[in-house]
């Protein structure tokens, strides 16, 4: 995260780093990005981007808590229920998602790249995803909502491979996109779920 160098400049120095750091890093994959155009971007020294932020890591993390943060935002603090079960909050997830991503097309291409780039830092935050994914199909094996045999990560691969492969294809279709998603989740929702008496 930023040093405190950073918290301490103005809200439009500030902004303009942001930006500088949207730009590079939705046009260009994590391993690929420049800190050189970044800088030149953001009309600062190479020397204070050194004390603003440790590396290239620390600003992705910065950048991507501050989308984050605007997404929760204009989602208007909108929560999915806690009690839902894991095919659920994926649907409504991608809803959520499909909506910023028509307002900050930007900010998709950056969670589309994070996708496709197996550096190591990128390889890393995916695998936070995913584990919080893991650990959801596991809480409704638990609660007896999904077989007990089922392979948690192999359902996370399915959903995540459909949700990424749907993406690309429908592109921004939202209809055709929340139609051939929710039905798909409810296909391996049937499969891997417990009778229900």
């Amino acid at each position: 995260m930023p040093k405190d160098t950073f918290n301490n400049l103005s809200q439009e120095k500030k902004k303009r780093i942001f930006e500088a750091a949207v730009r590079e890093f939705s046009t260009r994959r994590f391993s690929e990005a420049s800190i050189n155009q970044i800088i030149k971007n953001a009309g600062i020294p190479k020397g204070s981007f050194y004390q603003y932020f440790t590396d290239k890591e620390d600003l992705y993390l910065y950048m991507w808590e501050q989308i984050n943060n605007e997404k929760h935002e204009a989602a208007g603090g909108i929560e999915i229920d806690p009690e839902a079960d894991i095919f659920e909050i994926c649907v409504q997830g991608m809803k959520a998602a499909f909506e910023w991503a028509m307002l900050r097309p930007d900010y998709s291409r950056i969670g589309i790249s994070m996708w496709n780039d197996n550096s190591e830092f990128m390889t890393g935050l995916r695998a936070v995803t995913i584990e919080r994914a893991r650990q959801q199909i596991d809480r409704d094996k638990e609660r007896g909502f999904i077989k007990p045999d089922v392979d948690s990560a192999l359902v996370v691969d399915i959903i995540v491979t459909l949700i990424l492969n749907e993406g690309f294809f429908v592109g921004l279709d939202k209809e055709s996109y929340i139609k051939k998603l929710s039905n798909v989740i409810k296909i391996i929702k049937e499969g891997v779920s417990m009778p229900q008496d």
